[in-house]
């Protein structure tokens, strides 16, 4: 009898596992992969923890559910059977239907975008629009599929189908808005009910080759429209293909630079060491802006205090906005004057700072 236990207990769930999952990757769905809700893990993986965050600041509250569930505890157990007597499908959720809603207007809108523009292969894709309330649907059957409930994708499938002719006589986004919100209504009338039991363990194997193609596709749908129909606008206001804009940006001098820089970088690391690496970058990009006030006032690094001090009160009489008669340069003179004076206040404030260093450094010296 202990044996059975103990080998029920090896299987079970850490909560301080996984709480610090959903720290550390819970935006990505650590904590469901964990607790074997794959279906939850890659809704938060496609929209970055459940809408940019607010799943997963929800899940905080409930993680003691999900590893109940997941650990098939026995008083959880009992208190969802006496919901499932008392309900005989499950109760209407606001923000279930809301992540219904969300979701279904996210995949099919991305699949709507994600079809190329232009011929490919002397082929019009177009006729790929038909799909749109299919993504629709899924989107819908995902989110009602999550946790304790399940349902069929027929009745939101056909819900949108129905309502997908809209776009011929109204507005097209009222049109698919109301496509989504018949696909939902759809689902949570007629398909949900009470998953019977809880999922037993699968094949890791299988969850990973499952999840990759789900991510594959989800990852396709954002590649094509990015290379077929994504453009970004110059400041001409002309609009140009990203794709093109990117080739040239890895043809440019800045690209180059910069992938210079960072070969740079990698090859001193391997020879100093990454903390090293850190310390001069952390050095090199000015975290107390020296460089730059030194910059502002004309001066070197090696600049005495005194010098300084001169060049403080010289640029600081030449760009005060009382001296400038002209009323077109005095904006600009007014904006110089407070660089030099907040340059000059950097200069004294790190001076002052790095002398009382030294004078405690020299006193622990001493003692």
């Amino acid at each position: 009898m202990s044996d059975q236990k103990e080998t029920k207990n090896s299987k079970g769930k850490s909560l301080i596992i996984a709480y610090f999952l959903w720290l550390v990757g819970g935006v990505a769905g650590l904590h469901h992969y964990y607790l074997g809700r794959d279906l939850h893990g890659f809704l938060w993986l496609c929209t970055l923890g459940g809408y940019f965050g607010f799943g997963w600041l929800r899940d905080v509250f409930h993680i003691n559910e999900y590893v109940a569930e997941a650990n098939e505890d026995q008083n959880y157990l009992k208190k969802i059977k006496e919901i499932v007597k008392k309900n005989k499908k499950p109760p209407f959720s606001t923000i279930r239907f809301t992540g219904m809603v969300l979701l279904a207007y996210y995949w099919s809108s991305l699949f709507h975008i994600a079809i190329p523009n232009d011929e490919l292969a002397g082929i019009n894709w177009k006729w790929l629009y038909l799909l749109s309330p299919f993504f629709c649907a899924l989107g819908v059957w995902a989110v009602g599929n999550v946790g304790l409930q399940k349902g069929g994708m027929k009745t939101p499938v056909i819900a949108a189908y129905l309502t997908f002719p809209l776009q011929l006589f109204m507005d097209e986004s009222t049109a698919f808005t109301l496509m989504v919100l018949a696909a939902a209504y759809a689902f949570d009338t007629y398909e949900k009910e009470w998953r019977p039991k809880t999922k037993s363990d699968r094949n890791c194997l299988r969850r990973i080759m499952i999840l990759g193609a789900a991510y594959l596709l989800f990852c396709s749908m954002w590649a094509s429209y990015f290379y077929f129909n994504a453009k970004i606008t110059d400041q001409d206001g002309e609009e140009i293909p990203v794709r093109e804009a990117f080739y040239h940006f890895i043809k440019s001098p800045v690209w180059k630079d910069l992938k210079n820089s960072l070969i740079e970088t990698w090859n001193y690391a391997q020879q100093h060491g990454w903390m090293e690496t850190w310390r001069q970058v952390v050095e090199m990009s000015d975290p107390y802006g020296e460089n730059n006030a030194y910059k502002v006032l004309g001066l070197t690094s090696m600049a005495s205090q005194s010098e300084i001090n001169s060049k403080c009160r010289t640029l600081s009489v030449r760009y005060h906005p009382d001296k400038v008669k002209n009323e077109d340069e005095k904006t600009t003179a007014q904006e110089k004057f407070y660089e030099v004076q907040q340059a000059c206040e950097i200069l004294s404030s790190n001076r002052v700072k790095r002398r009382r260093k030294n004078k405690r450094s020299d006193q622990d010296g001493e003692l």
